[in-house]
């Protein structure tokens, strides 16, 4: 629990920094952020028609229900891999931006930052309706990723500092009562990438219905495990955020101030796969394999987050193991960063 506690002071570092300068790193991670909702826009438009063309077939009797539903799925599947794809390198970006603010090589630029406060003052002066009750907002999360077994922490299995997650969708924030600005509904869609490297130079083997971590017989520079979700997340949110008043009407903003999330999320796994890398000879060679691993087809949780403004502390646990009938009931349990992007 030490490795933890050292990450989560590392977090509240990034968090303190986040409020005392946030408009240079705001602007380039949405600009990131729009990338990637174009990506997926085109992407969910295609599966839409692919989908659409299915059910065609379906209602002419050219296929039955039971291979609609297969391809259906297949269709989805290859979609999936096919926005990983595309979204990865965004990811990438949006990584290194992160580590750029971490390591303070983003500089503020003050006359910039000037006229962004100096709109920002503008636009509140001029508007007096605020925002619409219902708002959306682009979720970008990432952080450690392990696993827990009765309760302790598997970072003897994992490594620790080594073990990611990764997570982006879009979400709807409702505000519920019509005159104040405290409670919130945050609903949307997001896929999320759960991975882990073993340590002792293991990789999982499946024998039967148990999936195994076994020493493996070449030495391994490196060993990941990823399964991928898409997942339906849904919080109640707290936001404290205090509403403005003009002309003797009141006004409401979200994402202003300190707020706070609780809830859980269900979904379904779109893929597993392992990959190894080793050198053999002076070659370097990368291994993909990909397949159920006993993996769990659905998934369910427990989430949670707390923050200032669009950043936040992000806390997920999977309610249900990672494998169906391993010995071993291990939950997958993540730690990170959020950025709520509206």
């Amino acid at each position: 629990m030490k490795n933890f506690t050292i990450y989560l002071v590392i977090l509240v570092f990034l968090f303190v920094s986040k409020v005392l300068g946030q408009e240079t790193f705001e602007s380039r991670a949405k600009q990131i952020a729009n990338k990637i909702e174009k990506i997926t826009k085109e992407e969910k438009e295609t599966l839409k028609q692919e989908i659409e063309a299915v059910n065609v077939q379906l209602s002419e009797g050219k296929i039955t229900q039971e291979q609609a539903d297969k391809r259906k799925k297949e269709l989805a599947e290859a979609r999936a891999v096919i926005i990983e794809e595309k979204v990865t390198l965004a990811q990438n970006e949006l990584n290194d931006l992160v580590q750029q603010k971490v390591d303070g090589k983003i500089k503020e630029d003050s006359s910039r930052v000037y006229m962004i406060r100096w709109k920002s003052s503008k636009r509140d002066k001029d508007s007096i309706h605020g925002e619409k009750r219902t708002t959306s907002q682009f979720v970008f999360a990432m952080g450690l990723n392990n696993t827990m077994v009765d309760g302790k922490l598997q970072d003897s299995n994992y490594r620790f500092m080594g073990s990611h997650f990764y997570e982006w969708g879009f979400t709807y924030n409702s505000r519920l009562m019509k005159n104040d600005n405290l409670l919130h509904a945050k609903y949307g869609l997001s896929l999320m990438y759960n991975n882990i490297r073993p340590t002792d130079n293991k990789s999982f083997v499946v024998n039967g219905d148990q999936t195994i971590l076994e020493e493996n017989p070449v030495h391994l520079t490196e060993s990941r495990f990823r399964n991928v979700y898409l997942a339906v997340p849904v919080h109640l949110e707290f936001d404290f955020t205090k509403a403005g008043e003009k002309n003797g009407k009141k006004y409401f903003k979200t994402h202003k101030s300190f707020r706070f999330g609780v809830g859980g999320y269900v979904g379904i796994n779109v893929k597993s796969k392992q990959i190894l890398k080793f050198e053999e000879e002076d070659l370097k060679y990368k291994t993909t394999i990909k397949g159920d691993y006993n993996v769990n087809n659905f998934i369910y949780g427990l989430s949670s987050y707390i923050g200032y403004r669009e950043l936040s502390l992000y806390f997920k646990y999977d309610l249900n193991p990672i494998f169906q009938d391993n010995l071993t009931k291990e939950n997958n349990v993540s730690l990170g960063l959020r950025l709520d992007l509206n």
